[in-house]
């Protein structure tokens, strides 16, 4: 019959199984903490950050645009507004002065992402001084709004507030508005396409057209594809309408078509 008392080899060798599970056990339980963290990390960064951020960014855009309208309240006299077109029989589009980098001259609205969606523009696309910090920036030498040629525009589509995050969503005849401290210039949508990130043709006066002089005034938006990637670029083009000075009050583009 054998001896039930334990050698002292074995209990050794029992205790040392046990060490290696219970390390085993808490390396595990570290990996899974470290899961959850990253996880938590991402939500925030891809939702919950983008949505705070975001909020900040229209809220900033707003204030600007309420000073603007104070101004114009304040104002003596009214600005006469520019001579119409016989054409159009509606005003000519004042072109707002040039800016300095990273200053910011105008709002954006794009009712298809809701009635109060607005961010604000700055002159300049440096990821550090305007993309990140601001919202949108405006390429340089790129027309104004208002002016012959191409009005270029670039923001992130995920991190940072996430601007141009619903950009696929448009559809054809939707308004984009740029809002300066002379008004509101109203483009309509027309079509979108997948480029390479250097594709620099998209930003030439007439898009997709290098060479050729400006026949009339464009607008395109560009933010990378897809999602959480810069594999590709996104460009969606406008063609420009009308110009609204701010003495007429706002146009009605800027009524919501969020979900129609």
């Amino acid at each position: 019959m054998s001896d039930p008392t334990p050698s002292p080899l074995r209990r050794r060798r029992r205790a040392a199984s046990r060490g290696r599970v219970s390390v085993v056990g808490v390396i595990g339980e570290i990996l899974i903490t470290l899961g959850v963290v990253v996880l938590l990390y991402v939500v925030w960064q891809l939702w919950i950050g983008d949505a705070i951020i975001g909020a900040e960014r229209q809220s900033q855009a707003r204030e600007i645009t309420r000073e603007w309208g104070a101004q114009e309240q304040a104002t003596p006299e009214a600005t006469p507004a520019p001579s119409a077109d016989p054409q159009t029989a509606a005003p000519e589009p004042v072109v707002p002065a040039a800016v300095g980098d990273a200053e910011i001259f105008g709002a954006l609205h794009i009712p298809r992402f809701g009635d109060d969606w607005v961010f604000p523009v700055a002159e300049g696309i440096s990821k550090a001084r305007v993309l990140d910090p601001i919202g949108v920036g405006h390429y340089p030498g790129t027309a104004m709004p208002g002016d012959m040629g191409n009005v270029a525009l670039a923001a992130h589509r995920y991190t940072q507030g996430a601007p141009f995050e619903n950009v696929p969503s448009l559809q054809i005849g939707d308004a984009i508005v740029l809002e300066t401290e002379e008004g509101w210039y109203t483009y309509r949508f027309r079509n979108m396409e997948y480029v390479r990130p250097d594709e620099v043709s998209v930003l030439e006066p007439v898009p997709q057209r290098p060479g050729v002089a400006a026949d009339g005034r464009y607008l395109t938006l560009t933010t990378c594809s897809p999602m959480w990637s810069t594999a590709e670029r996104l460009a969606a083009y406008a063609v420009f309408e009308s110009f609204t000075p701010r003495a007429d009050g706002a146009p009605d583009s800027l009524a919501s078509t969020e979900g129609a």
